[in-house]
């Protein structure tokens, strides 16, 4: 047998390949390079085959971002940057990449009001909002609001069975107390009711704070108040509902809404931008206008404010046609099966071995915990999800059981294609 050591290309043969061209003009040739000097060292050392050596190279480079196809079945993947943005976000980001009228009157060449468009666009979609703020994710909306009406010591009045950990070992009561304010915790897990918020209020008191629970249910014997009864205890009521969405969704009834929340009295409704709204990372405050200018105009503000890309790409996700997220919500499971039966056909025309299976989805990023989404997915082995994560255009799927599962709901249809092509591709690698 002949050594396939024995084959290591040179260093400038590889950086010929036509593949390495887009790679060279984004990161400079010093640095695709060392990836592939790195990657032929890897060849000698009997760890990669030659012909491995361009792909390594692509994925060993440090580079930025890299776009991937979200084939996991979540739809709000945290770990993928949750929402997809529609093509009309991508294209006013594009857009506002360049110098622009952010904070310009161009009728009267004086400063304006930062973000007034993509705002006015926010109060449009919420009318019941006397006014609207947007600062850079859902956890620095809360700090702002903590800080602006509770800082100093004065308390904030939350339910135990709301004091919850918002992912990655972030937890709401750690979050809250380091703005200085004080929590005041009432009731019990299980267990809220009117008179233990009314009995906590005091001279002292800054807010009363609802907070969705949005990523786990409790049920059995349970009681909480809601914002309708709060509303009329005295202090401002600021409800966090967490997933975004800004209006009653059927697909989703367990999922709050600003709309109805402030219909139903809160003073401050704070959202996350990049959940089931489908825009950018950005946390959306929403409320009675005395209390959106006291937030504005506090010092903090300033540090929390969202860019120009930000908000080009909040107003386009308002005033545009539907999401991602929105379509990937909703896409039929018998458009899904015709889908992935076309690529299982192409898979199994490669002779690889794949099978078409039922499945569940989910909305992920934190939201409706208990919704599932019927749904279909190819069914792998478990030896083809690293290669597809390594691949020219990365795959993701989920391992369960045992099985890779690549569901195409968040997959756009026109790149099944690749999906089927990237399968096929890696296939030689796995055993």
């Amino acid at each position: 047998m002949v050594d396939s050591r024995r084959h290591v290309p040179r260093t400038d043969v590889v950086l010929a390949d036509p593949r390495l061209a887009a790679a060279t003009e984004r990161e400079g040739r010093a640095a695709v390079k060392a990836a592939v000097v790195a990657t032929l060292q890897r060849v000698r050392a009997g760890a990669l085959k030659p012909d491995e050596v361009v792909d390594a190279a692509l994925a060993a480079l440090p580079g930025g971002l890299r776009p991937v196809l979200n084939a996991t079945g979540v739809v709000l993947h945290t770990n993928l940057g949750r929402a997809a943005l529609s093509p009309a976000a991508r294209e006013a980001v594009t857009a506002a990449a360049g110098h622009t009228d952010v904070e310009l009157d161009l009728v009267t060449g004086r400063r304006a009001k930062r973000g007034r468009t993509a705002l006015a666009a926010l109060q449009r979609a919420v009318p019941a909002a006397g006014d609207v703020h947007v600062v850079n994710n859902g956890a620095a909306a809360l700090v702002l609001a903590a800080t602006a009406l509770a800082g100093g010591g004065r308390e904030i009045i939350v339910s135990r069975g709301e004091m919850v950990e918002i992912g990655d070992g972030f937890r709401l009561p750690d979050l809250l107390e380091s703005t200085g304010a004080r929590l005041r915790e009432v009731g019990t897990t299980n267990r809220t009711s009117l008179d233990d918020y009314e009995r906590a209020i005091g001279p002292s008191t800054g807010f009363v704070l609802k907070v969705h629970p949005s990523n786990f249910v409790v049920r059995g014997f349970t009681s909480a108040v809601p914002i309708a009864a709060l509303a009329g205890v005295g202090p401002p009521v600021v409800s966090d509902i967490g997933s975004g969405l800004l209006a009653p969704d059927p697909l989703l009834p367990g999922e709050p809404d600003a709309a109805t929340t402030l219909a139903d009295g809160a003073d401050l409704v704070i959202a996350s931008g990049d959940k089931l709204l489908g825009g950018p990372q950005a946390g959306l405050l929403l409320g009675a206008a005395p209390l959106i200018n006291q937030l504005r105009r506090h010092p903090l503000a300033r540090a929390l404010r969202v860019d120009k890309l930000t908000l080009a790409a909040l107003q386009a996700t308002l005033t545009g046609p539907s999401t991602p997220t929105w379509d990937a919500l909703r896409v039929s499971p018998s458009s899904l099966y015709e889908r992935s039966a076309r690529v299982l056909a192409l898979l199994s025309a490669a002779d690889i071995s794949v099978e078409l299976v039922e499945s569940d989805a989910v909305v992920g990023g934190g939201g409706a915990p208990e919704v599932t989404l019927p749904s279909w997915s190819l069914s792998l082995p478990s030896a083809y999800a690293a290669p597809l994560r390594a691949a020219p255009t990365p795959v993701v799927g989920r391992v369960d059981r045992g099985r890779l599962l690549l569901d195409l709901r968040c997959v756009p249809p026109e790149a099944d294609r690749v999906v089927a092509d990237m399968v096929i591709a890696v296939s030689s690698r796995v055993d």
